[in-house]
């Protein structure tokens, strides 16, 4: 890796590690809903007027069927479940939680066989296991019945990133990688909308909300893909991954500079089981 390989991947961690105070700013105002249809419709938007002031063909109407598959399991839902898990639950502690991405991806790999399961793999998994359990526990945050619906939407939503590794592997191929920073974007915006009938907006958005969406739409979901699949194109789907290991830190960091955030030692040390068992399943 060059060095600008290195400050792209550090770049692509700090961004996505502020995804989740963005979300924990906007989500309370404007719902789950909400807060996940302005991300995805607005990213992917930005991505299409890019792509088409560059010439390059996104191939919407041939890899509809793609987009729409990839959308829904690795944005419409886990961005949805995330939104509702922010308003409950501090953004650093999402951050740590979605470490968990790679597990589940090696779960789901190994349930369609498409993944090699090793001796270190499984020792990864069940370090990710006993950080998770260490971190769910709502010691000075709110009551159980709070605490533990929002814990299961994240890992939900981190399913989905796993579940999408599988979908990639099987039917991606021939798929513009970055077609699908686009297309899987603006095709969650379309599963989503019908929902917004059920969830009105409760109140107009101040102009602090306004700016947080911009900027998980814009810099957390546009840049950071055309990032992630320069990473990609440059140096590997693998180490691209690596980012995985930075998003915590840098989570937790943003979360205690912009939004007073403290985690009990017991969640911080269950956050680095977690990240432990993430690099034992994604180097084993």
């Amino acid at each position: 890796m060059k060095t600008a390989d290195y400050l792209r991947l550090i770049a692509l961690a700090a961004i996505w590690g502020a995804s989740f105070i963005f979300t924990r700013v906007v989500a309370p105002s404007l719902g789950a809903i909400w807060t996940a249809e302005l991300r995805v419709l607005l990213g992917g938007v930005a991505l299409l007027a890019w792509f088409r002031l560059a010439g390059f063909d996104a191939g919407l109407s041939r890899h509809w069927r793609y987009y729409l598959a990839v959308g829904t399991v690795n944005s419409a839902i886990p961005f949805a479940l995330y939104a509702y898990a922010a308003i409950h639950l501090p953004a650093s502690l999402l951050a740590i939680v979605n470490a968990t991405s790679p597990m589940f991806g090696m779960l789901f790999g190994a349930l369609f066989g498409t993944e090699r399961v090793t001796a270190r793999k499984l020792a990864g998994l069940a370090l990710g296991a006993a950080g998770v359990a260490l971190i769910a526990r709502p010691e000075g945050l709110q009551t159980a019945t709070a605490f533990y619906a929002p814990i299961a939407a994240a890992l939900g939503a981190c399913a989905g990133y796993g579940l999408t590794g599988v979908l990639v592997r099987r039917w991606g191929q021939g798929v513009p990688s970055r077609g699908v920073a686009a297309g899987q974007q603006l095709a969650a915006a379309a599963v989503l909308a019908p929902l917004l009938l059920l969830a009105p907006l409760p109140a107009p958005p101040s102009a602090l909300v306004v700016g947080n969406v911009l900027a998980v739409a814009l810099l957390a979901s546009a840049v950071a893909f055309l990032i992630y699949f320069r990473l990609i194109a440059d140096v590997g789907a693998t180490r691209a991954l690596t980012v995985t290991f930075l998003i915590p830190p840098f989570g937790v960091l943003w979360g205690w500079l912009f939004l007073g955030e403290t985690l009990p030692g017991g969640m911080l040390g269950g956050g680095i089981l977690i990240v432990a068992g993430t690099v034992l399943v994604t180097r084993g």
